[in-house]
């Protein structure tokens, strides 16, 4: 009778867990337009709260040091929107050039595999591309509006930190507080220790990439470059994604020739191993990779919710999740099973 009431209580529980789970998701989608700007916020402040809280220990004025901080995101952001525009209006103008010869290299492969009908040579690319890149254009403009609402919860993160401590200790006692500003300043310090070096990592990435392009002749290797950093964020999809427009325009760019565009594939794909397998796993350690299922999974469900913005934030926001779950102890099995699991398996081994 016990074991079956028990079984109640669990399968309720189970149950509950998953109608709260569907609530969430329900309003996290219906309230993006604020939600978005609020998790850039809170992930950038792990980011940046370094520079103000270091600017606070010389005795600068923390109002002036946020100040300072803002000054700069703007002045990245302002940046990073003309680079943009350019580079979009580039590929806009070149479009036209690149879409005949695409077609004559289509036209080329149906006779060298003898197939009469090939439905890609239907499709209208110059329709689909630049309707792409007219909706890229718009979505600049919204990105402006968004920033702004980004800015403003930043600057309420930076003004209450300094005083969560004293809170802690006002609601808790002395012991108790104490233990849990340990546990949050160890979070702290791992979510902007990781984001940092994503940031880093993605950076290096986009450098090498634009290095190698520039070196092989492939047009507008600066953008490619660039994709290749904002793309570095989603594992393993983002660097297929990040490889294929490139590799694409080199082949297009230099037809009837291959031997550029099949340089430009070794090179893009041993810079993505090698900084994916090899270097990221050095850096971040073994313990904060994301087991791939928990990627996809992630992937789908973020940006499901949250469309291509989800997506990029999906990996930023469960690696956090993983990181808080690591330091609670009842939830450490759950950041365990997030994990990739390369950690643990010398210690089975041995």
């Amino acid at each position: 009778m016990m074991i079956e009431t028990f079984d109640r209580h669990r399968i309720a529980g189970i149950l509950l867990s998953v109608l709260t789970m569907i609530a969430v998701g329900f309003v996290l989608k219906q309230t993006k337009s604020v939600v978005i700007p609020l998790v850039i916020a809170w992930l950038l402040s792990y980011i940046l709260s370094p520079a103000v809280n270091f600017m606070s220990r010389k005795k600068i004025p923390r109002a002036l040091a946020i100040s300072v901080v803002i000054l700069f995101l703007f002045g990245v952001c302002y940046m990073g929107g003309i680079f943009l525009h350019a580079r979009i209006t580039a590929l806009a103008e070149a479009f036209p050039k690149y879409q005949a010869s695409f077609t004559e290299l289509m036209r080329v492969l149906n006779e060298w595999l003898e197939v009469s009908y090939n439905p890609l040579t239907e499709v209208n690319w110059g329709m689909i591309v630049g309707g792409y890149l007219v909706t890229l254009s718009g979505s600049l403009f919204s990105f402006v509006s968004e920033l702004v609402l980004v800015v403003v919860f930043l600057i309420f993160i930076f003004l209450g930190q300094p005083y969560f401590k004293f809170k802690l200790r006002k609601a808790l006692s002395s012991e108790y507080a104490d233990h849990i500003a340990l546990i949050v300043s160890s979070i702290s310090s791992q979510i902007s220790r990781y984001l940092s070096l994503q940031v880093l990592v993605s950076a290096v990435t986009g450098i090498l990439v634009w290095a190698a392009l520039a070196l092989i002749g492939v047009d507008f290797p600066i953008t490619w470059g660039a994709l290749a950093f904002f793309l570095n964020f989603i594992p393993t999809i983002g660097s297929i994604a990040a490889s294929i427009p490139p590799v694409l325009i080199a082949f297009v760019q230099y037809y009837p020739s291959v031997l550029p565009g099949v340089a430009a594939l070794v090179a893009v794909t041993t810079i993505q191993m090698v900084i994916g397998n090899g270097i990221t796993p050095k850096i971040m350690g073994e313990r904060l990779n994301l087991s791939p299922v928990v990627v996809l999974v992630s992937l789908l469900f973020w940006g499901w919710l949250w469309g291509v913005a989800g997506a990029l934030l999906a990996v930023p926001i469960t690696a956090a999740i993983k990181i808080v779950c690591e330091n609670f102890t009842a939830l450490r099995p759950i950041s365990v099973m997030m994990g990739s699991g390369k950690a643990y398996r010398h210690s089975f081994e041995d």
